[in-house]
């Protein structure tokens, strides 16, 4: 005899595991995919960080300089959109936690300029 599943296959328990999937699912796999999903999101925090300091000295026009990393972003958004299907390959994941990572880097320079 079989024991019961845990969990009923109901339209909510589904919505559940899609939305942990999706916010989750990149640290799903081997370590080498683990380990290489959050060195990409360091270094594209640490290039984030050096492109947005660099940038405003160099150019010091920092709505260029902010175009020019957000157009970079979108266009590596549109790309995953077209070619990214259902599962995120190694590549892919890479280049999405390089984009957080500039974001991050990004706002949190924003904050700083700000204050």
């Amino acid at each position: 005899m079989t024991p019961p599943p845990l969990l009923q296959a109901t339209r909510f328990e589904r919505l559940l595991r899609q939305l942990l999937d999706g916010l989750f699912g990149g640290l799903r796999g081997s370590w080498r995919r683990r380990s290489l999903a959050v060195l990409a999101l360091l270094v594209g925090f640490y290039l984030g960080q050096n492109a947005t300091s660099l940038w405003l000295t160099e150019i010091g026009k920092r709505p260029v300089a902010v175009l020019g990393i957000v157009l970079l972003i979108e266009l590596v958004v549109r790309l995953r959109s077209r070619w990214v299907a259902r599962s995120v390959p190694l590549p892919w994941l890479m280049a999405d936690n390089l984009r957080i990572g500039v974001v991050y880097a990004v706002v949190l320079e924003g904050f700083k300029l700000g204050s």
